[in-house]
């Protein structure tokens, strides 16, 4: 982050929100000797507060305070879409599995235990100060290009939308709420199936909505934690009269391109279109002579690439 009156990178600002006066001494004098400026909150009603006047980098979070705790604060934090990216890191004295399950589920991104390791505890933030540095770029780049995009968490939980995407899902999904902290449930299971694939960059699954498929392909993974992905709002016939206006193509031979370029063969083809073997040939001939092209894998590619842009 950098500050563009002088060129020069600002410090990161870090909220602290603690009850006990020692740890906020501690804190706050380990942030300021790392050159990061620390903010104060005693307990979540003041920092749920505070952040409607302010929007620090990144919050240090007490899990167990009076009046609120750090899971129901983070879980109010959360709530609100502006502060969906914030990494929030859990302090924790506490040694259960369910509480560090629990902090996550609420939306913290990270958690230290107390008593807490200055490395340990300036390391972690560091990570996050720069994996939010990167997701909130790529969120500016494909909010400013108007392109539909979204990402996820590990969990597919959904960290920022851009406008294009928020545009498609309301549409293809009108009972969904758009200030929903879920994906609409479709979307979502086809996310979660997805992940569980380990896929790389490229892999689409699609989604059907109606008389549309919403196409979910995967541009990155910025983290462990962040995903990226594009959509595609696809209605029937869509994609046939695409390749058939920008490739010279008749609706029948957009059809059997279409279907060879999913990895079909003749014979899939053939059935799918229930049309003769000799005639998908005859096809394929015309096609390959109009794109110019000598095999199927040339016209599979011209006609992924015509389809993704």
């Amino acid at each position: 982050m950098f500050d563009h009156n002088d060129g020069q990178e600002r410090k990161p600002t870090i909220l602290v929100v603690d009850d006990t006066p020692d740890s906020l001494r501690f804190l706050t004098t380990t942030l300021s000797l790392a050159h990061m400026t620390p903010l104060v909150a005693r307990d979540g009603l003041a920092a749920i507060t505070l952040l409607q006047h302010t929007s620090p980098d990144l919050i240090l979070m007490d899990a167990l305070m009076p009046k609120m705790d750090g899971f129901e604060t983070t879980r109010r934090i959360k709530a609100n879409s502006a502060f969906q990216q914030l990494p929030i890191i859990f302090m924790t004295g506490l040694t259960d599995t369910d509480d560090v399950v629990r902090a996550l589920k609420v939306g913290a991104i990270d958690y230290v235990r107390k008593p807490i390791v200055v490395e340990e505890l300036l390391a972690r933030i560091h990570i996050h100060l720069a994996n939010a540095r990167v997701t909130h770029a790529s969120q500016v780049a494909l909010d400013t290009s108007g392109r539909p995009a979204l990402s996820v968490d590990a969990s597919g939980r959904p960290l920022w939308l851009t406008p294009m995407a928020r545009e498609i899902l309301e549409r293809l999904f009108p009972e969904w709420p758009a200030i929903s902290r879920a994906l609409p449930a479709p979307l979502r299971l086809a996310i979660q199936q997805l992940q569980e694939m380990d896929p790389t960059s490229g892999t689409c699954v699609p989604v059907k909505s109606g008389s549309s498929t919403l196409e979910i392909t995967l541009l990155r993974r910025t983290s462990a934690h962040h995903w990226l992905f594009r959509l595609a709002e696809r209605r029937e016939g869509e994609e046939e009269r695409i390749l058939a206006a920008r490739l010279g193509l008749t609706a029948r031979e957009a059809e059997v391109l279409l279907w060879i370029s999913r990895g079909k063969q003749n014979r899939e083809v053939s059935e799918i279109l229930a049309i003769s073997p000799r005639t998908v040939n005859k096809h394929l001939e015309q096609i390959f002579e109009k794109m110019g092209v000598e095999n199927r894998a040339s016209a599979t590619a011209i006609a992924v690439t015509t389809l993704a842009d």
